[in-house]
């Protein structure tokens, strides 16, 4: 079977439709056991490449497609770039990403060209390769958390844009150069502020007209899209740089414009089709040399990206003056390589086989380790509480930390987005005042306009419980969904023995009975409850717990009998 399928290899089809099986199979496994997709990806590759099965032996003609890949994954990180958003997000991303991106490159140069004397070219790629981390799955994870509103959600998509930004120059310099000297550099960077000029024109001049007339049919639209990419793409092409670049400057010019939101939608299952034959190709390439020449490349890189790239941008944000909390969850989800440091791989020259594979089991092993790290944050967080102390003697000012004030409300709201939002509406009926605690600083803004008395911060924090006096409260509602953070919440009240009626919330039926066994009074589970429900059930039994406990229990019984339900 395995000697028929090598005799119909080399068929573009047929090897085509090869890595969108085996993809589909690898991705669809690590999604039962809940692991990213893009290392599952490069799996795939390893599979059907020569370390693997050695099923698909012509890969260049693979990785001429999969630069399509390339193409449509930057054009719509151009469209979804926002030069506003950089000087919204203030001078911390700019000193913490440029002070992180120069440091690690740095380290990674020093170490391959000092004492594993690799070339001064491949050192250079050796830092480049773990000085970014990975927009795609960064955003992606926060935003299944639902933090990307949080402050160090903020922090994190400010850095990201910073490493954007300096990726563009170094796949401009090490692309369109032969030579990395000043000479060589200059007119490589001069075609490339020539294209950027180009772009500039047409998005002054033309680009608004043009897509307003093609808005009309969505058909035309797309095409136009795809249109102006390309262009961008073959001229990039003749100037000699990096397809990529012309890609994200196409990306860039449309970004502004009104319909660029439909753009990203169509152009989106493009993107996604060739982004998996992309990262598939990794694989396929990867020829694995002897076992030693890569071990000792592969865990430098690897310390690197996991504890020098977080500890930098730890010490950087501390030194500004953030507590170590959002200092500490800002860094420990940037430890891992970019999609771009992968591109950088496969399109520069004269990269070293041993730099090469090793940069491709750092993508899967990083990014594979940051779902992991994102998800346990709070777990790793509480571990190394003690020790990140000393990080706090560090900050040479106090940012969104709020002056202690004595708050003796009887009633302590988490969360004030959405549920959040409709208990304070049903809270204020009753005339009962409550502190409301929450960690995006734009809601303590509104809170603090409306006089309302909050306090920026995490429920999951012990120093924020601490300071509010959590033990006399007579209700405590949690609108936040998120399970280990409702945990925490249940464990301190029970730890300061109140007898407050805590409301908390659950997105799905498991999270909510295991809420119930850690102590919740009324557990919330917006697909089954609306808020407005909640609110009436929260205005009747303010002052009632004997009636709340009759209603306990009928609604564990309600969630008992769904759950069966849903497992028959």
């Amino acid at each position: 079977m395995l000697e028929a399928i090598q005799h119909l290899s080399g068929n573009i089809l047929f090897d085509i439709g090869l890595i969108l099986v085996m993809a589909m199979l690898v991705a669809y496994i690590a999604k039962l056991i809940k692991q990213p997709l893009i290392p599952a990806y490069i799996i795939a590759g390893l599979i059907l490449g020569p370390i693997g099965l050695g099923i698909i032996q012509d890969t260049e003609i693979i990785k001429s497609i999969s630069e399509i890949g390339i193409i449509f994954l930057l054009f719509i990180v151009g469209i979804e770039m926002d030069f506003k958003k950089l000087k919204s997000l203030g001078l911390t991303a700019i000193i913490t990403g440029t002070l992180q991106i120069g440091f690690t490159f740095l380290a990674g140069y020093f170490i391959f060209n000092n004492f594993l004397h690799f070339d001064q070219l491949n050192s250079i790629y050796a830092g480049l390769i773990i000085a970014f981390s990975s927009t795609m799955v960064v955003l992606k994870l926060l935003s299944d958390e639902e933090e990307l509103l949080t402050l160090h959600g903020r922090l994190i998509l400010g850095i990201l844009f910073v490493q954007d930004i300096f990726v563009i120059l170094a796949l401009t310099i090490f692309v369109g150069a032969d030579s990395i000297t000043i000479m060589s550099l200059l007119p490589v960077l001069g075609k490339f502020i020539g294209l950027m000029l180009f772009a500039y024109l047409l998005n002054r001049f033309l680009i608004f007209p043009i897509f307003k007339f093609a808005a009309k049919s969505q058909e035309l639209l797309f095409l136009l899209s795809l249109g102006v990419c390309f262009i961008f793409v073959m001229i990039a092409h003749l100037l000699g740089l990096s397809v990529a670049i012309g890609a994200l400057l196409a990306g860039i010019t449309i970004a502004n414009i009104p319909y660029n939101l439909n753009i990203v939608s169509s152009v989106s299952p493009l993107k996604d089709f060739f982004a998996v034959i992309f990262f598939v190709s990794l694989g396929l390439q990867m020829i694995m040399p002897e076992i030693g020449s890569i071990l000792t490349p592969f865990f430098i890189l690897l310390a690197l990206t996991i504890l020098l790239k977080p500890f930098i941008i730890l010490l950087v944000l501390s030194l500004i003056g953030y507590d170590k909390r959002n200092s500490f969850t800002s860094a420990i989800s940037l430890a891992q390589i970019s999609e771009f440091s992968l591109i950088l791989v496969i399109t520069v020259k004269d990269i070293s086989q041993e730099l090469f594979s090793a940069t491709i089991l750092l993508a899967i092993f990083s990014i594979a380790l940051t779902s992991y790290i994102i998800k346990y944050e709070l777990q790793i967080y509480h571990i190394l509480s003690k020790p990140l102390t000393i990080f706090e003697y560090l900050r040479l000012s106090k940012r969104y930390e709020q002056k202690e004030k004595k708050h003796n409300k009887k009633i302590v709201l988490f969360g004030y987005h959405r549920m959040g939002k409709t208990f304070m509406k049903a809270l204020k009926k009753l005339k009962r005042s409550v502190l409301v605690i929450d960690y995006n600083p734009d809601a303590i803004e509104e809170l603090t306009e409306q006089r309302i008395a909050s306090r920026y911060g995490d429920m999951a924090n012990l120093e924020v419980l601490k300071s509010i006096n959590l033990k006399d409260a007579k209700v405590v509602i949690s609108s936040a969904p998120k399970q280990q953070d409702n945990i925490y919440l249940l464990k301190y009240l029970k730890k300061v023995k109140s007898k407050a009626i805590v409301f908390v919330t659950a997105n799905q039926l498991y999270e909510a009975l295991d809420l119930y066994d850690y102590g919740a009074d009324y557990v919330i589970v917006p697909k089954i409850m609306s808020g407005e429900s909640v609110s009436l059930i929260l205005q009747k039994f303010m002052e009632n717990k004997k009636g709340l406990t009759k209603v306990k229990k009928e609604h564990l019984k309600h969630l008992l009998e769904i759950s069966d339900e849903e497992r028959l």
